[in-house]
């Protein structure tokens, strides 16, 4: 039985985790984080969600929740990435990060942090988007840059970062086929009298509308026929299931960096 800690317990991914990882016959939450504030600090982390008690309350100190764990799982805001990566890393507990748009500073958070424990980042944790993004690296590097790339992605109206950390991972791909470096070829924003599309750009649109989990579509069009790629999340349960399998797969790996593509078996290290 793998012990999870959940670090963003109250947030919508944190409530799937505690609801599926309750369902597993696998798995048992062993701990439980939230953002100092949260009226639910001090609850059982099951009892906001109708589910059996936990025996496991939930706090605002990572460092206290990770006790007897095997691994965690984030899901909260940027800005805490550094702090849990830094606890994980103490605790010699391993850490799937799915939180997205971290900055600099989170993302040197997990590369301090691996040197200790094996980190898994995703910004998408679904098995179907990951095979999606390998698809995408085939399609842009077998069709060649006569084949203008577009990727159009829509979700809630509460998502704060666009394009979505998903896109971008998408766009990263496409343009390692090619080759390129996204930064250089990523058209974010078009309005007024923007001129011809430039050749080998890979242009974005972001969608943001009512309760959306996540669509993610990938155009490759050329003068005489389009290719389009893409994937439809019906539920967020999708992205904790795959966040679950992650951490399934996490535990009994060495030291270092790993993501989705080594949990699907798409690359060896």
């Amino acid at each position: 039985m793998l012990r999870v800690a959940i670090l963003g317990a109250t947030g919508r991914m944190g409530q799937a985790l505690l609801r599926l990882a309750a369902a597993a016959t696998d798995l048992e939450t062993g701990g439980a984080v939230t953002e100092a504030g949260d009226p639910a600090v001090g609850q059982d982390a099951h009892a906001s969600l109708g589910l059996a008690p936990a025996d496991v309350v939930i706090t605002d100190q990572a460092a206290d929740a990770l006790g007897g764990c095997d691994v965690a799982i984030d899901f909260t805001l940027p800005a805490a990435a550094p702090g849990n990566a830094s606890a994980c890393a103490a605790a010699g507990v391993p850490l799937v990060m799915g939180t997205t748009g971290l900055t600099e500073a989170g993302q040197a958070a997990l590369e301090s942090a691996a040197a200790q424990i094996p980190v898994l980042y995703g910004r998408n944790m679904s098995l179907g988007v990951n095979l999606l993004t390998e698809l995408v690296r085939l399609a842009a590097g077998t069709l060649g840059p006569e084949y203008d790339i577009e990727i159009i992605e829509a979700h809630h109206r509460h998502k704060v970062d666009a394009p979505s950390g998903t896109a971008l991972q998408l766009g990263e791909a496409a343009a390692a086929a090619r080759d390129r470096k996204l930064d250089d070829v990523a058209v974010y924003t078009r309005h007024g009298q923007t001129g011809a599309r430039p050749a080998g750009a890979i242009g974005f649109v972001s969608l943001r509308a009512g309760s959306l989990a996540g669509d993610h579509r990938v155009l490759l069009a050329a003068d005489e026929e389009i290719l389009e790629l893409g994937h439809h999340a019906v539920s967020r349960d999708v992205f904790a299931r795959g966040a679950l399998q992650a951490a399934r797969w996490l535990v009994g790996q060495g030291p270092g960096r790993y993501s989705m593509r080594e949990v699907l078996g798409l690359k060896t290290r």
